[in-house]
């Protein structure tokens, strides 16, 4: 079984870097490479120093048996009994056993209605009336998630295997020192603490980030290397940004005009999110790993609804088509405590 690479890992610390890097030679960057210098492009970007390991991510946790070679018939068994433990003594809770990934017809992107899609997005972004947190008061996310977890099974190499589609909460404080995560079955029960003293992509943080597009896209693009495509480090950056935290109107609609003006940046007119809302998408196929990520709008509103990823070339046995991981945002919110859940008042 050859494990696939995806962006949508948890951090690692340093020492867990270190363990997991591959031995040199390797002509592909790992999964772990690819966390650490995305970490490095957002603490350029931000003007931030790295995050110091804490008890849990604010980035979903992939399901753990990950680049263990198993058969179809032990999948699920072995799934069946892992338990995700906690460094803080909360109560383990079982891991539900991975599902198909769907397969879908691959859409093409055109670069046609980039521009005129681009501009509705950002004018919708600017009239949206986006709440404010102050101190004391917390950034809530609800979603609906899921991600792959192993490529395929020795005895079925033509399927891929992904997290059943599952809730995600997220509270994180506005300057990002504390917050909880709450992602049943992924995390221990009653969730983790993310209380953390440095910082990464806080929203004090990113509404610092400038407002003209090519201001901002400079500013991002000074944050890559030369380890892999920069442009998918850009867009990548920017996805970060959009998918788990509440930026202003102003740098909302910056990030997305930025986006439009990476190279390979396309609209697909057809996408559906985790919630199977169909939606128009902006997107961009990474080719080291041959996955396409979609970000999705709503096509009448472009509020933006979730993201797709999905296999369009062939890449460690994953066929295209295959739809490697899905997100849905339900709710974004502002609330005045920690693991609170917002009411009418303060929901975006």
């Amino acid at each position: 079984m050859i494990r696939k690479k995806s962006r949508r890992e948890e951090s690692l610390d340093h020492a867990e870097l270190a363990r997991l890097l591959p031995a040199p030679g390797d002509p592909h960057l790992s999964l772990d490479r690819h966390l650490l210098l995305e970490e490095h492009l957002m603490n350029e970007i931000l003007r931030t120093a790295p995050a110091p390991a804490v008890a849990a991510s604010r980035r979903p946790r992939r399901a753990l048996l990950i680049g263990v070679p198993v058969t179809a018939a032990a999948l699920a068994g072995v799934f069946a009994f892992t338990m995700l433990g906690s460094s803080q003594g909360g109560t383990a809770a079982a891991t539900p056993p991975p599902v198909e990934a769907p397969v879908v017809r691959i859409e093409p992107g055109s670069t046609a209605q980039l521009a005129s899609t681009v501009q509705s997005i950002a004018a919708a972004a600017l009239a949206r009336k986006t709440p404010e947190p102050g101190p004391g008061q917390y950034i809530y996310i609800k979603s609906e998630v899921s991600y792959l977890s192993v490529s395929h099974t020795d005895t079925n190499p033509s399927k891929a295997w992904v997290q059943p589609l599952h809730i995600r909460e997220s509270w994180e404080s506005p300057d990002g020192h504390k917050g909880w995560l709450d992602e049943p079955g992924y995390q221990p029960r009653g969730g983790v603490d993310l209380d953390s003293d440095v910082t990464r992509g806080s929203y004090n943080e990113t509404k610092t980030l400038p407002t003209d597009p090519a201001a901002l896209l400079k500013k991002i693009y000074a944050g890559t290397n030369g380890e892999s495509d920069r442009d998918q480090q850009a867009f990548t950056a920017i996805g970060d940004i959009l998918i788990e935290q509440l930026a202003p109107a102003r740098t909302s609609a910056a990030l997305y005009r930025a986006a439009a003006k990476i190279p390979g940046v396309v609209v697909v007119d057809h996408a559906k999110d985790a919630a199977g809302r169909d939606g128009i998408a902006l997107a961009r196929v990474d080719q080291q790993s041959g996955a396409r990520t979609e970000w999705i709008f709503d096509r009448q509103t472009y509020a933006y609804l979730g993201s797709r990823g999905v296999q369009v070339k062939q890449v460690d046995d994953i066929q295209p088509g295959t739809v490697i991981e899905r997100t849905a945002v339900l709710q974004r919110a502002v609330v005045d405590a920690e693991k609170q859940r917002p009411g009418a008042q303060g929901a975006v």
